[in-house]
């Protein structure tokens, strides 16, 4: 491997699946801004997941709703002024005539 390309500040975390309150603790190096009081009484950074292994359907076998629509709205907001400036002006008055 390559020298000094990998991260050597990695620590424990807690990761918790905010659909199911499932936690678990593990190594790494991700930035967080909150922390969580552990089963052993020790404190550790927190990080927020929308969807871990204990509530995917394909682990899980169990179809479940997501929501999307704050993402897909999250896309189209970022992607606003590069999509306004992809649209030329004669496709845009055929658009708004008809």
């Amino acid at each position: 491997m390559k020298e000094g390309i990998h991260p050597s500040d990695y620590r424990y975390v807690v990761f918790k699946d905010m659909s199911n309150e499932h936690t678990f603790r593990t190594r790494s190096c991700v930035a967080a801004k909150e922390t969580i009081k552990w089963e052993d009484g020790e404190e550790y950074p927190l990080i927020k997941l929308e969807i871990s292994n204990t509530s995917h359907p394909f682990y899980t076998g169990k179809m479940k709703l997501v929501d999307t629509a704050g993402r897909v709205d999250k896309f189209r907001n970022r992607y606003k002024t590069h999509r306004a400036s992809a649209v030329r002006p004669e496709e845009e008055e055929e658009n708004t005539e008809g």
